[in-house]
């Protein structure tokens, strides 16, 4: 029996479900693993994730593979066939991309029961809130906890047939930020009877630019942003509370708690000299740095240099966020971006990846990891 993968593509991105929603992602996953019916294959769930463990003969170690599972709150703007059938929901990420590579690649090492243990674990959450490291804490891996761990990323402006990585940060680490202002409502005629919370706030976001300029080593960089500003209900009215919501993104955890602490420390300071008070809450969750480990990233790399078909790029670090990062701080492991040649970003509404990646992901890491199971 062979897993038609490009119709499995299909279906899973018409059914995108938020983190810790994906219930019917996790049955149609189900579905497609116990069509595998090997005797050395076991499985179990963790709330709507599933891990699946390929029992070697000889272990003497065991390698992973994660694979996420949530779609995003996004309207589709793809116009194709198997659009998402769920209003306002979209696999803009790839996580549809994903799950059905890793589904392959458990058919490709199931073929034949490998000498050293392969654990698929399928994560729910990554989007939102760090399924991750929802699932470590909650000890969800047990004896099940890989040596080594392995990940893939889709990345739309990279051809297919790309393969790029570096052996040290991939993605950033990022904090998400909410601060809330607290001054003294009242009438625009009157300001000097108030405390202005939305002047407080617009001062904090010119001032809090200089975190990265002035604070920030220029050679490893950072980013503070605000997306997000809520104050005030109309024109004549001067706000009594205004409500800031950001991202603080770095390459290192040390530079992250360094922004982190800046960040705090002029919130308090710019609430101070308009004497009022601000509620600040930075929230790091599970997503780390994505730290690969330098000789497994090595290893990989020299696989595929040497590998036909493959053309294998060291890329430098992006700003971006994973929650895979968790997992690398506490087991060693490698994560790599793979070229899916479309010209919209990912999370973008029209985002729609070259299916060729699939069977080309599927042929080539499944190389990979029998090179590291047998």
């Amino acid at each position: 029996m062979t897993l038609d993968l490009v119709t499995i593509r299909r279906d899973l991105h018409q059914i995108p479900e938020l983190g810790l929603e994906e219930k019917m992602t996790q049955s149609y996953l189900l579905e497609q693993i116990r069509q595998l019916n090997k005797p050395y294959i076991d499985q179990k769930l963790w709330q709507t994730g599933v891990l699946v463990f390929v029992r070697g003969y000889a272990p003497k170690k065991t390698i992973g593979w994660r694979t996420d599972m949530d779609g995003l709150p996004i309207v589709k703007e793809t116009g194709l066939d198997f659009a998402s059938q769920h209003e306002g929901r979209m696999h803009a990420c790839g996580h549809d991309v994903h799950m059905t590579i890793a589904l392959g690649l458990l058919e490709k090492i199931a073929e034949q029961q490998p000498k050293n243990n392969m654990l698929f674990l399928f994560q729910p959450a990554e989007e939102n809130l760090a399924g991750a490291k929802l699932m470590y804490d909650d000890g969800a891996f047990g004896e099940w906890l890989p040596d080594e761990f392995y990940a893939l990323h889709v990345r739309p402006d990279m051809k297919v047939g790309d393969i790029a990585t570096n052996a040290g940060t991939l993605f950033a680490g990022t904090c998400e930020v909410k601060i809330t202002f607290r001054g003294k409502g009242g009438h625009a005629a009157f300001p000097h009877e108030t405390k202005d919370a939305l002047v407080a706030a617009s001062y904090f976001v010119t001032q809090v630019q200089t975190v990265v300029s002035r604070n920030v080593d220029p050679i490893k960089g950072g980013v503070v942003t605000f997306g997000h500003m809520t104050a005030g209900t109309t024109n004549n009215v001067i706000a009594d509370t205004a409500f800031l919501h950001g991202t603080i993104r770095s390459l290192t955890q040390e530079n992250s708690l360094l922004m982190q602490e800046r960040v705090r420390q002029l919130a308090q300071g710019v609430a101070q000299s308009f004497d009022m008070t601000v509620d600040i809450e930075l929230n790091q969750g599970g997503y780390l740095p994505v730290e690969n480990h330098p000789d497994l990233t090595k290893n990989l790399m020299a696989f595929f240099e040497k590998a036909e078909g493959v053309n294998l790029i060291d890329c430098p670090p992006a700003m971006t966020g994973e929650d895979f990062g968790y997992l690398l701080h506490k087991v060693p492991g490698v994560m790599f971006w793979l070229g899916v040649d479309t010209p919209y970003p990912l999370h973008h509404p029209k985002m729609s990846p070259d299916e060729r990646a699939i069977a080309f992901a599927v042929e080539q890491v499944g190389h990979f990891l029998n090179s590291c199971l047998n």
